[in-house]
């Protein structure tokens, strides 16, 4: 008779407990699959923060104006680009990126995202089994769905449409879901581009330069400063009644985020990487004049 310290026993143990868990996740129990698996929906698009290369993008439905279940994982390429199966889902999206590597415009360094900073875009409901195309998940879209999610009733389509709508408005891009932001460390790049894309791609590139300004080590923690900021719908420095803490990266600790970080300083840090070495794009300080007196003269407002 075999005793329970046997191989031959200890063997059949963990075959039987295996097949139990098996079990345990199928039928009534809970499942690990994600919601809307199956169907032939997908969203695809790009992730630009600088093109952020082999960053994880993971879209997730939304309920009750809040983030839901997860619908759909992938990884974008070298280049940013993305295609994310999503199923049967149906009903409005957030997407989250984390991870990667991109290109800083103003230092032209090769940066990888910080742990705990995040990309995101939010996007109005979408039909079962959809393709849609051309997103862009930039810092500008973040900005929107942090502000969409802080408005009454959270990330409700009419929420959505507002918030993206608006953070368009405030960098004078018409759709910041669908235009691809001009990528300004490209020769020639301005050349034929439209002024929205021109505006978007030198939006990030001003944050980009406003963080190596204030000589952050890694600017996604600028583009998590902004988030914050613009949460509330007004950019001031402020989420709320309270002033936002930057992370600077290394040793440096944090640092207070400036009312004017938003606004005129931005403008500032837009007119200082166009008369940048790190500018290629052709575009000119005359090319953005609208835009960067815009930023200058704002009173924060989305």
């Amino acid at each position: 008779m075999l005793n329970s310290s046997s191989p031959r026993i200890r063997i059949v143990s963990a075959l039987v407990l295996t097949l139990l868990l098996a079990a345990g996740c199928g039928g009534g129990g809970t499942s690990t699959d994600v919601v809307g698996s199956g169907g032939t929906g997908s969203i695809s698009g790009v992730v630009t923060k600088g093109p952020l290369s082999n960053a994880t993008i993971t879209g997730y439905g939304i309920s009750g104006g809040q983030m839901g279940p997860q619908i759909g994982m992938t990884t974008t390429d070298a280049n940013g680009k993305f295609s994310m199966p999503i199923g049967t889902y149906a009903g409005p999206v957030m997407l989250q990126v984390s991870g990667g590597a991109y290109k800083d415009e103003a230092t032209g360094s090769s940066m990888g995202m910080a742990a705990g900073d995040v990309m995101t875009a939010v996007m109005p409901s979408v039909v079962s089994g959809a393709n849609s195309n051309g997103i862009q998940v930039t810092p500008v879209t973040a900005m929107a769905q942090v502000r969409a999610q802080s408005m009454t009733g959270g990330m409700t389509d009419t929420n959505i449409a507002a918030a993206n709508a608006a953070m368009g408005s405030y960098v004078i891009v018409n759709d910041i879901l669908h235009v691809q932001p001009m990528n300004p460390l490209t020769t020639g790049s301005g050349t034929g581009a439209s002024q929205d894309a021109r505006n978007y791609g030198m939006t990030l590139a001003a944050m980009s330069q406003y963080a190596k300004t204030l000589n952050m080590s890694i600017s996604s923690a600028m583009v998590t400063a902004m988030m914050n900021d613009a949460s509330d719908g007004v950019m001031d420095g402020r989420k709320g009644v309270s002033q936002i803490s930057m992370s600077m990266g290394g040793m440096m600790g944090t640092s207070m985020m400036s009312a004017t970080a938003g606004t005129s300083s931005l403008a500032t840090a837009m007119t200082d990487f166009m008369g940048s070495a790190a500018n290629a794009s052709g575009v000119t300080t005359a090319d953005m004049t609208v835009l960067t007196q815009k930023l200058a003269k704002s009173n924060g407002h989305i």
